[in-house]
């Protein structure tokens, strides 16, 4: 099982980056595709999922309306697409996937159980 997430880079604030999250080994139309990310000195935190079964997305509120999820099966891929970006989106984004069921745990997305497969993670730098 192999997750590659690419498309991190240096943005200023109100930019755009678009994610992507590359999968190899296992069924990636029956698997929930979450993002994750980890800003230095701070605990992870879940920021959208996107579920196999209805393609259901879910959001942490400090994306909501700036993120997107999605997921392209034919192409084992899923992509986050961040817009407005802001200096606290600052962090190492992490893509993560497992045949699970996506669910929000206090304000926070989470795959349910939790994953067990990993991206390697790219990071995201918004600065001016």
């Amino acid at each position: 099982v192999q997750l590659q997430a690419s498309g991190g880079g240096l943005v200023h604030p109100g930019g755009s980056l678009r994610l992507s999250c590359a999968a190899s080994g296992f069924i990636f139309d029956y698997s929930a595709i979450g993002w994750f990310r980890q800003a230095p000195g701070k605990e992870r935190e879940g920021v959208s999922c996107i579920s196999s079964s209805d393609g259901g997305t879910y959001f942490a509120d400090s994306v909501k309306g700036r993120f997107t999820i999605s997921r392209d099966n034919a192409k084992n891929t899923a992509y986050l697409q961040m817009n407005s970006l802001k200096p606290e989106d600052t962090a190492v984004y992490y893509c993560a996937a497992d045949y699970a069921a996506c669910a929000v745990v206090e304000g926070s997305p989470v795959l349910i159980p939790d994953s067990r497969y990993w991206g390697q993670g790219t990071q995201v730098t918004v600065s001016s």
